[in-house]
């Protein structure tokens, strides 16, 4: 997804939607230490948040019944268990309309040709592990909470008041389409890419449930990320957002090899640096890559964020590269904010983290939920 300043391969995205929702299901919280007065790194998780609806193995009658299509994409893995090939874009595609129809309550979802087609387990984790973000800041707690407790499931992480700003939000949309429907969070979402927005923007007068949940901005300032997006009377309880972290489309190309051919092992010849695949997670220049890599974007991101303190409760922003951390955490307490978690998901064998900050004190945060 498009996000942010765009020096030399634009890239932005910025989403904000108000969003506010009863979670349908009770947040089971696992304790993961999380610090609100000093940067920390929560307790590390052993698979997908507990709230995730994907957690189990695909159930394909559902999935094949509210996507029909699907059906010609389903195969049979070394175990025998029904499945699809992930290095196949049109079945990977497949799947996620019938995730998206089954699960999150689409009547229609497309993306052009070429964008980015997300995985839909590991971005709602991202969701999740930000309801709970909220509903310890809610409570005025340093302890990030995820597993079972009886806590009532809509204290801080549902509420339909919540507006979260999603920058990047792509052609696919996808986190207005989950944090709605999970949490009933309303989005503002931004984007750089005219396609993306015409897109989003598409997918939400398609989709009834998305209609006063979601808003469209389009980043008209190709070197800015907040600036341009957030308005003076906007508050936000989330910022959030999926980086470009290629500096160039040779180094995204070589990373898409390398996870085709991981995908491939033991089934085929490696693909070469010569090679043309169709990968089945795409995307395009702006979506993939900033000047400077995924590093310059968050500093960025972290330089501009200063600039509307008070109008967010929390900024956050996945962060594909573990050592780019404590770069971005250095660059944040110059800016005069030690209020920093790290949170770390897992999906199947691969860690992935967000960072989080805010330049608050606890009442200040607190105010964001009266």
């Amino acid at each position: 997804m498009a996000t942010g300043p765009h020096n030399k391969n634009n890239r932005h995205s910025q989403t904000t939607k108000k969003t506010n929702k009863s979670s349908t299901q009770k947040p089971r919280n696992n304790k993961t230490g999380s610090h609100r007065s000093k940067s920390s790194v929560h307790k590390k998780p052993t698979g997908l948040h507990p709230r995730n609806l994907h957690s189990g193995r695909y159930d394909f009658d559902k999935l094949e019944a509210s996507n029909p299509a699907l059906t010609e994409f389903v195969i049979l893995n070394p175990r025998g268990e029904r499945s699809i090939s992930f290095s196949d874009p049109k079945a990977v595609l497949a799947l996620n309309e019938a995730l998206l129809k089954a699960y999150y309550g689409l009547e229609f979802w497309q993306i052009p040709p070429g964008y980015l087609c997300p995985p839909i387990p590991g971005r709602a984790d991202y969701i999740h592990y930000l309801a709970d973000l909220l509903a310890v800041t809610k409570e005025k707690t340093d302890t990030l909470v995820v597993e079972n407790d009886e806590r009532d499931p809509n204290a801080g992480s549902a509420n339909h008041k919540h507006t979260v700003l999603d920058i990047g939000t792509g052609a696919n949309c996808i986190y207005p389409i989950l944090g709605s429907s999970l949490y009933d969070w309303n989005f503002v979402a931004s984007d750089i890419d005219p396609i993306s927005v015409k897109t989003a923007q598409l997918l939400i007068q398609t989709n009834k449930r998305l209609t006063n949940k979601v808003k469209v901005r389009q980043q008209a300032k190709p070197n800015s990320i907040f600036h341009g997006i957030i308005k003076t009377n906007d508050d936000f309880i989330l910022t959030m957002c999926n980086p470009p972290f290629h500096e160039s489309l040779e180094k995204a190309r070589e990373g898409s090899l390398r996870k085709v051919n991981n995908l491939n092992k033991g089934k085929a010849q490696p693909l070469s640096k010569n090679s043309q695949p169709i990968l089945n997670f795409a995307g395009t220049e702006n979506e993939l890559c900033y000047e400077g890599g995924e590093i310059a974007f968050l500093k960025q991101m972290a330089i501009e964020s200063k600039d509307f303190a008070k109008q967010v409760c929390w900024f956050t922003s996945l962060v594909s590269k573990k050592e780019n951390v404590p770069l971005l955490q250095q660059q944040l307490k110059k800016l005069g904010t030690s209020n920093i978690r790290v949170v770390e998901m897992a999906q199947g064998q691969k860690i992935s983290r967000f960072v989080a900050w805010s330049f608050l004190t606890n009442l200040e945060q607190k105010s964001f939920f009266s």
